[in-house]
Order: structure tokens, then C-alpha cells, then sequence
């Protein structure tokens, strides 16, 4: 089964799925230089297309980051050059992958202020779907957000929880906080809700279904729901989770999450479009997309 685009998993697949390179790091050198005629015309059409699509959808943060770093839409952007104006502002650096890395190496890049990008771009037939995320995907989406202060350290935060949610074996909780955050959040900003996650800015439908459709659940983000709550990794999110502000994911950062996880482990779980009585609804969604393709499997 191909994983759309706008459901990119980085990490919790098993090591091995991806040839193993040279480096004990998994990283490899983008190769700049070798990127054909053909990928940076790819990079192009899909740079172009969330261009036109994310005014007045992107929050602020990430239409700055993408003003004040080196990508533009007529090449794919040089690791090399995207780093030194990162390292300036925020520590971070972009290092190349060859495609899904080990849990323990993703969270030792992040707990070290490197973010593993795959160094391919997809073919032009896969411009909606693909098995593993690609440069566009992780540049596009990723890199901007990685300029701001608060996105830097709390991403940087999920890194070292990643480590030690790993040895207590409770990923799946904390690899939720990420989805529901970094890959699929929503953010509240003066003029409505407008996209921080990076599945949603670097996917063309999901841009305009996340924040336009009457489909899915927009809910005010609490830490243990979240925790307790499936998402979906084949479609479009059922429930999308609204922070007040990024500053918010700093206050994540701080909490010590040994006691969550003893609080949540062995709770009832949610589905990705359940709504409960205690949460905090900002738009009670129809349900009607997902309701309409599980009954048209169920035919």
C-alpha cells in the first residue's frame, strides 16, 4: 500500500527497510550536483503549487522562514547552503539520508540539532503519493519551521524524549505528540487557523482539506489526549489539533513525561475522529469524507 504525502512517518519503521549506508550515522552526501534536469523541473511543480495554495493558510513563522532561507523554485535547495543560514538562527543543520532511518538514529540527529532529510525527490508520476517522504517533503515542509526559535527547541526536545521514550517502550505515545504537532498541527493566529505542521504544508489537498473542508474535527490540543489518540496514516487526518501559539510547544518541552506515560499507559485509546465530551471543539467536523470512502470499502 502507497503512503500519501500527506502522511509522511520519519521514524518507527523497522531498521533495515532502508539499505544501510556506510556512515554508523546514516548519512550520506546529498550530491547536489548530480540532481538531473528532470528532478529540479520536479521540485518546481510542486514548489510552485504550494506556493500558490499556502498564502493566507501558512502561519507567519513559516512563510518568514521560507522568505529568509536559500529555496526558491528553480532548484532543488543545496543542504550545504540551507545549513549555514539555519546554524546562524537556530543551531540546526540539514543533514542527507538516504530515506526512512532506526528510531535511535532519527532521535540522535534531532537531540543534536541535525534534521535527516531523504536527499531523492519523487518521480513526476508520484506527485500526490510516494512510500517515504523526499526532499520536498522534508525541505519544504520541515526546514522553514526549523528558523524559528520555538519549533528549534522543541523539536529538538522531541529528539532526546525520543531517546528515552524508546528504552521505557512507550513510543507510540510519544511519536503521537509529534504527528499531531510537527507533521499535522494547527495553530491559532489573529486572522483563523493556519497550518505550522509539515504533512499538511507540503501536500496540496491536505492543505486545503485541513483548514477549508467541513470534514474533520479541529479540537484544542491537550498533551494526554493526544497521547491517547490513533491517527491516520493513509489519508487525510480525521481530527486536527489546535495550539494557541508556538510558544506553547515550548511549555511541551519542559514537562516531564515519565509520569504521563505511567498516567496513560493502559487507557482506553481514541480513534482519529472520536470527539469527546471534555474537549475543546473549535469546528465539530461532518465526518463526511472518511464516512463516505469506508462506506464505499465496505460495499
Amino acid at each position: 500500500m502507497l503512503q500519501p504525502l500527506n502522511a509522511p512517518v520519519k521514524h518507527g519503521l523497522a531498521a533495515g527497510e532502508t539499505a544501510r549506508p556506510e556512515r554508523t550515522d546514516w548519512t550520506i552526501d546529498q550530491g547536489w550536483a548530480h540532481y538531473s534536469t528532470q528532478e529540479h523541473a520536479t521540485w518546481k511543480t510542486l514548489f510552485e503549487r504550494q506556493s500558490k495554495l499556502l498564502p493566507g493558510r501558512a502561519c507567519d513563522e513559516f512563510v518568514q522562514g521560507m522568505r529568509e532561507l536559500p529555496i526558491g523554485a528553480d532548484e532543488i535547495p543545496d543542504f550545504r547552503r540551507l545549513s549555514d543560514v539555519l546554524m546562524k538562527h537556530t543551531g540546526w543543520q540539514v543533514v542527507a539520508v538516504p530515506g526512512l532511518v532506526p528510531d535511535e538514529v532519527f532521535f540522535e540527529h534531532l537531540a543534536n540539532r541535525r534534521f535527516p532529510a531523504g536527499h531523492f525527490i519523487r518521480k513526476p508520476h508520484q506527485l500526490d503519493y510516494l512510500e517515504e517522504p523526499d526532499v520536498f517533503h522534508d525541505v519544504f515542509g520541515h526546514v522553514p519551521m526549523l528558523m524559528n526559535p520555538a519549533i528549534a527547541d522543541y523539536i529538538q526536545a522531541y529528539g532526546v524524549g525520543g531517546l528515552r521514550a524508546q528504552k521505557l517502550g512507550v513510543l507510540d505515545k510519544l511519536a503521537r505528540v509529534y504527528w499531531y504537532t510537527v507533521e499535522f498541527g494547527l495553530v491559532k493566529q489573529k486572522d483563523g487557523l493556519r497550518i505550522y505542521g509539515s504533512g499538511i504544508a507540503s501536500s496540496a489537498s491536505e492543505s486545503v482539506f485541513a483548514l477549508d473542508d467541513a470534514s474533520p474535527n479541529r479540537v484544542r490540543f491537550d498533551l494526554e489526549r493526544v497521547m491517547r489518540t490513533r491517527y491516520r496514516i493513509d489519508d487525510f487526518q480525521e481530527t486536527y489539533f489546535v495550539i494557541e501559539d508556538l510558544d506553547e510547544l515550548l511549555e511541551l518541552a519542559r514537562i516531564d513525561f515519565g509520569s504521563l506515560y505511567q498516567r496513560v499507559q493502559g487507557q482506553p485509546e481514541y480513534e482519529p475522529g472520536t470527539v469527546l465530551p471534555t474537549d475543546r471543539v473549535l469546528t465539530r467536523g461532518t465526518g463526511h469524507y472518511h464516512d463516505t470512502k469506508r462506506q464505499g470499502e465496505s460495499a
